[in-house]
C-alpha cells in the first residue's frame, strides 16, 4: 500500500515547515469494529481534577452503563463499566501519560447485561431546565474528547457569566487522526442536537462550528443538519494547518480575541467543545447513556488494518494489537503523533480522551546543536522563540525562560518538527514549566 512508503516525520522538500497530515491512510474509510476486550482496565482519574472513587468491590458483578466510580470534589467526573462482568481487581495501572491511578480492572462476561436507560425527546428537552442538564451531563461523567479532559458540568456551570461565542472544535488538525471527522459526517444530526442541549444551558450569542478546508463536504451536511434541528450555527471554514484545532488559535481565528496566560475562555465570553463532546452530550440526554466508548482512528506507517475503531474505554492497548494483528511496535503514540503520548505498558487502555493510538516506526536520530536557523520561529503559532528555551534550560536560566513567555506556548511540537538539528525542543519546554511551577510553588510557601 502506497502509504506504507510515507513518513508524516520526513519532509516536503519544496515546503521544510509543512508538516504532512497522512489522514488519507483513514479519512475515506468507513467506521469499523473490534473484538470485545475479556479484560478491561478502567481508570478512576480520566479528566482534569481529582479523581474518582470506586463504589464497587472486588468480586461485585457489575453490569453495562453502571456507575462504578463517584466524581470528587467540583472537578471530577464519574466511572461507569464498558461492559458487564466482574470486577476482578482494583489496582494501580498505567494512564497514557505514563503515571499510574487506581484502576478497576473488569472481566468482561458478554452477556451485554445493562441498566436500564432514560431517553428523552425534544419536546423534553424544552421543559428540562439548565441545572437538570448540567445534573445529566455530570452523572454521565462526559469530559472533554478534544485530548483536555476537563469535565464537562463544571466547565458548562457558568452561573451568571455571558457567553458571547460558543465554538464547536470539528478542525482536528493533529496528523493521521479522522475519527472527528468520521463522527461528523455519520452522525451531523446527532452533534446539531447536541449542540442544541448545550445551547440551553449556555445561553451563548452566538453559536460556530469551525471545519478544516480539506473537509468542505461536511459544510452541506450540517446546513442542512442544522435548519432539520432548528439551531443558528455558523460554519467557518479555517485553513487546514497544524496547529490550527488550537482552543487558542482557534478563539483568535474566529473571534479576535486573545486568550492571554492565566486567562480562562469564559472570561472572553467564549467556550469551546470538541464535537466528539457534543456528540456525548446528545448521547447522554436523548439516549440516557453515560460515556463509555469513542471513536478511536488506529493507524500508522504499516497498519495492514488501519481504521477508525468505536472502542470502550478501557480496552487495553494488547487487546487493540492483536485482534488487529499488528505487527510493528516499534513507538505508539496514544492520541495525535505531535502532542499525544509514547506509550509502551501493554495494559495501557483506551480513555475518554484518546482520539487515536498510532503506530509509527521509531527514527534514531542523533540530536544536535542549535544552529539557529529560526524555523522554530518562523512556524511558532504563539510567536515564541522556541530555541531560547532549550538554550535557557541546558544553562539553568528559569527565569530567563519565564521572561521569555513559555507558559504561552501550547506544545504542539510544530518548532521540534522543524528542526533540522534536532534539537529536543519540547522535552526542554516540559520540562522548564515543570521547574518553573516547582520554584513558583516554593516562593508562594516561604
Amino acid at each position: 500500500m502506497e502509504f506504507k512508503e510515507k513518513n508524516f516525520l520526513k519532509k516536503d522538500k519544496t515546503k521544510d515547515n509543512q508538516i504532512e497530515d497522512m489522514k488519507i491512510v483513514t479519512k475515506n474509510m468507513s467506521l469499523k469494529k473490534i473484538s470485545e476486550s475479556e479484560i478491561f482496565f478502567v481508570p478512576l482519574l480520566q479528566h482534569k481534577g481529582e479523581r474518582a472513587f470506586e463504589i464497587v468491590r472486588v468480586g461485585q458483578e457489575v453490569r453495562k452503563y453502571e456507575k462504578i466510580a463517584q466524581g470528587y470534589g467540583n472537578i471530577s467526573a464519574n466511572i461507569h463499566s464498558p461492559v458487564s462482568g466482574k470486577v476482578i481487581r482494583i489496582m494501580k495501572n498505567f494512564l497514557p501519560d505514563g503515571s499510574k491511578v487506581r484502576t478497576i480492572i473488569i472481566k468482561n462476561n458478554f452477556k451485554e447485561e445493562q441498566v436500564k436507560l432514560v431517553k428523552r425527546d425534544v419536546r423534553e428537552l424544552r421543559m428540562t431546565t439548565s441545572e437538570e442538564i448540567l445534573k445529566i451531563i455530570e452523572e454521565a461523567g462526559i469530559v472533554g474528547l478534544g485530548g483536555a479532559g476537563f469535565p464537562v458540568a463544571a466547565k458548562y456551570n457558568i452561573k451568571l457569566e455571558k457567553i458571547d461565542t460558543f465554538i464547536i472544535n470539528g478542525m482536528e488538525s493533529e496528523p493521521y487522526l479522522t475519527a472527528d471527522y468520521l463522527l461528523m459526517k455519520n452522525y451531523a444530526k446527532e452533534i446539531c442536537r447536541g449542540i442544541k442541549v448545550a445551547e440551553k444551558v449556555l445561553r451563548p450569542r452566538h453559536m460556530v462550528i469551525a471545519i478544516s478546508e480539506k473537509n468542505k463536504e461536511l459544510v452541506s451536511i450540517f446546513e442542512r443538519m442544522a435548519r432539520e434541528v432548528n439551531i443558528d450555527l455558523q460554519i467557518k471554514i479555517l485553513s487546514a494547518d497544524y496547529p490550527q484545532g488550537s482552543e487558542i488559535l482557534l478563539i483568535d481565528k474566529i473571534t479576535g480575541k486573545k486568550i492571554q496566560k492565566g486567562e480562562l475562555t469564559i472570561e472572553k465570553g467564549v467556550i469551546v467543545s470538541n464535537v466528539g463532546t457534543i456528540k456525548a452530550i446528545y448521547d447522554a440526554f436523548f439516549e440516557g447513556k453515560p460515556l463509555i466508548e469513542r471513536i478511536v482512528t488506529v493507524s500508522g506507517e504499516e497498519v495492514q488494518n488501519a481504521g477508525n475503531y468505536k472502542i470502550r474505554i478501557g480496552t487495553p492497548l494488547v487487546h487493540i494489537i492483536e485482534s488487529l494483528n499488528i505487527t510493528k511496535t516499534d513507538k505508539i503514540i496514544f492520541g495525535g503523533p505531535m502532542m499525544g503520548n509514547k506509550v509502551k505498558e501493554p495494559s495501557t487502555p483506551i480513555i475518554k480522551g484518546t482520539s487515536g493510538v498510532i503506530f509509527l516506526n521509531e527514527e534514531k536520530i542523533e540530536s544536535k546543536n542549535c544552529i539557529s536557523c529560526g524555523r522554530c520561529v518562523e512556524v511558532c503559532p504563539m510567536n515564541l522563540i522556541p530555541f531560547e528555551f532549550s538554550e535557557y534550560y541546558e544553562k539553568g536560566r528559569y527565569v530567563k525562560m519565564l521572561n521569555a513567555n513559555i507558559f504561552n506556548c501550547i506544545e504542539c511540537g510544530a518548532c521540534e518538527y522543524v528542526c533540522p538539528a534536532r534539537v529536543p525542543l519540547i522535552e526542554s519546554i516540559k520540562n522548564g514549566k515543570e521547574i518553573l511551577i516547582e520554584l513558583i510553588n516554593l516562593e508562594v510557601e516561604s
